[in-house]
């Protein structure tokens, strides 16, 4: 008698595949960086932001940076509110530099965390003084010495103020953007951008991510995403769509 061999089914090795935050599987290569799904993403968002600029108000470099600064955690509108009388009083790296702590405090509280703002604000102005002849760095890696900058605050001030396309801003709505539109699976901001430069042409990374920070607070917004106003809609599969 022939003895009968059972097949059994093996369990897969293969680990199961992580999901992001977005509701999209994880990986090095998302589906959404195809290059020809990323040319109708840029030309969507040419239509619909054809010369969007930063919102920060400023008249100089020197402005901007401390513009800049002080968005963390705060809103353009209210920072705008506040430098509208800050740059008034303040107009140079001097005037900060060697203000009154609590004076500047005072000044800068509506945009929050004011007591960190005001040391890396007058540090960072010392430090402009005496060391850069009291110029804005034109480099990231100059700007990166300076208190209270990181690179997203390097990227808004080389990017709008000198026009070099040294890296991509990555704020709070482009993170949100980049993974509802499955451009990076990451969460860490370094690495969106890293994702973000492989994927975008270097001649688009400064307007790239003004028009991605203004489609975030216009339509593609973070509780309740207006789907039905947004040119790509389309071409957009993110879980959260309210269609």
């Amino acid at each position: 008698m022939k003895k009968v061999k059972h097949s059994r089914t093996v369990a897969s090795k293969r680990p199961a595949r992580a999901v992001s935050k977005h509701g999209l599987a994880s990986g090095k290569n998302p589906a959404g960086t195809n290059p020809k799904r990323v040319r109708a993403i840029l030309a969507k968002l040419d239509e619909a932001y054809p010369a969007v600029t930063c919102a920060l108000v400023h008249d100089n470099p020197f402005q901007l940076l401390i513009a800049t600064i002080l968005s963390a955690q705060c809103t353009d509108v209210r920072v705008n509110q506040v430098t509208s009388s800050l740059f008034q009083k303040y107009t140079k790296a001097e005037d900060f530099a060697y203000a009154n702590p609590r004076e500047l405090e005072a000044e800068i509280r509506p945009t929050g965390f004011f007591r960190s703002k005001t040391k890396s604000i007058q540090g960072a102005s010392r430090q402009i003084i005496e060391e850069f002849g009291g110029e804005v760095p034109r480099t990231m890696e100059r700007l990166l010495t300076l208190p209270g900058v990181a690179r997203k605050t390097a990227n808004v001030v080389l990017g709008t103020a000198f026009g070099i396309s040294s890296g991509i801003v990555v704020d709070t709505h482009v993170q949100r953007l980049a993974g509802r539109l499955d451009l990076s699976r990451n969460t860490d901001a370094k690495k969106i951008e890293q994702d973000l430069m492989t994927i975008i042409p270097k001649d688009k990374w400064i307007l790239f991510a003004h028009q991605l920070i203004w489609h975030g607070r216009r339509v593609c917004q973070a509780r309740k995403p207006r789907c039905m106003e947004c040119n790509l809609e389309r071409i957009c599969y993110s879980h959260d769509k309210t269609i």
